[in-house]
């Protein structure tokens, strides 16, 4: 099936490569050029331009949008529009917010286009191990897109969870998901570093053990695995923590929903607290410490 990939970024160029495994045949566009090239080496059509893109497609074209949220998205959406034809697809496969698809889905609609957003999971081992694919739309366009959704995911791994804006919604929160899961592994092996009384645990074997038969082994903790066996105390590593504002979404839609979810509310907290070299209010805490009780202080 032909479809166009736009933004071959480390999910959108593996999603390239792993769609030309899969028999299809993707026209493939990027900012830069050599990256183009890299993935025309392996069969995808280059495009040099996003009108190039739509020129070199067959009504009724499908066109996979890989860039980062927001702007990005909207300006190619505002690029492809006038070129498009009535009933061609567009499909945001990123981490875009819901209610933005929703309004994208409305806007498209009016204009005889159909849009589809796939949020999209497997990160850089998708490629090989399949994606999962959570998938909202309109059915039809949905079932006509099927055999990219299949390609994409591992056996079992796509699934259309409902209209405009359901896939991005529920990406949205298995991501709010993530980030407590990510601080509760974070917090563990922490304990175990710091352990005064078992100095030489390794945290390498422990992380491996924990993969046979416990109840906390997860592919989360296979990558720990992996991450201790490439650096035993992390030393090379600063412990900054970005958020692409998933887990933020997840927090505030529990809050319209009155839903208590502290989990994620506090991991998404703590990911703010990564980014701090030296903490004002733990300034504040301890200064007020220092005059109610005259309790010691450090300076800086």
């Amino acid at each position: 099936m032909q479809l166009a990939m736009i933004g071959l970024g480390k999910m959108g160029g593996n999603m390239v490569e792993r769609l030309i495994r899969h028999g299809h045949s993707p026209v493939a566009f990027d900012r830069d050029p050599a990256v183009v090239t890299k993935y025309q080496g392996i069969g995808a059509t280059p495009a040099k331009d996003l009108a190039d893109v739509v020129r070199q497609m067959a009504s009724p074209r499908v066109i996979w949008i890989m860039v980062p949220a927001g702007k990005p998205v909207d300006s190619t959406i505002d690029t492809l529009l006038p070129l498009l034809g009535n009933g061609d697809i567009l499909i945001d496969g990123g981490n875009s917010f819901y209610k933005d698809s929703i309004a994208r889905a409305e806007r498209l609609v009016a204009q005889g286009i159909r849009f589809i957003d796939s949020g999209t999971s497997g990160g850089i081992w998708g490629l090989e191990n399949g994606y999962c694919l959570m998938v909202g739309g309109e059915r039809e366009a949905v079932a006509h897109c099927e055999p990219i959704f299949t390609a994409l995911a591992q056996e079992g791994g796509y699934a259309h969870v409902g209209p405009s804006g359901a896939g991005h919604y529920v990406k949205m929160v298995h991501n709010g998901i993530e980030y407590g899961l990510l601080q509760a592994y974070a917090e563990g092996y922490e304990i175990l570093s710091a352990s005064k009384r078992y100095p030489e645990l390794d945290l390498r074997q422990i992380a491996e053990l924990w993969q046979h038969g416990s109840v906390v082994r997860s592919w989360l903790n296979e990558l720990a695995v992996s991450a201790f066996d490439k650096d035993a105390k992390l030393s090379a590593l600063k412990g900054f923590v970005a958020d692409s504002g998933e887990g933020r979404w997840t927090v505030a839609e529990a809050i319209e929903e009155d839903v208590p979810a502290p989990v994620i509310t506090l991991s998404l907290l703590m990911r703010l607290r990564s980014r701090q070299d030296d903490s004002f209010g733990a300034k504040v805490i301890a200064a007020l410490r220092n005059e109610f009780g005259g309790h010691a202080v450090k300076g800086s």
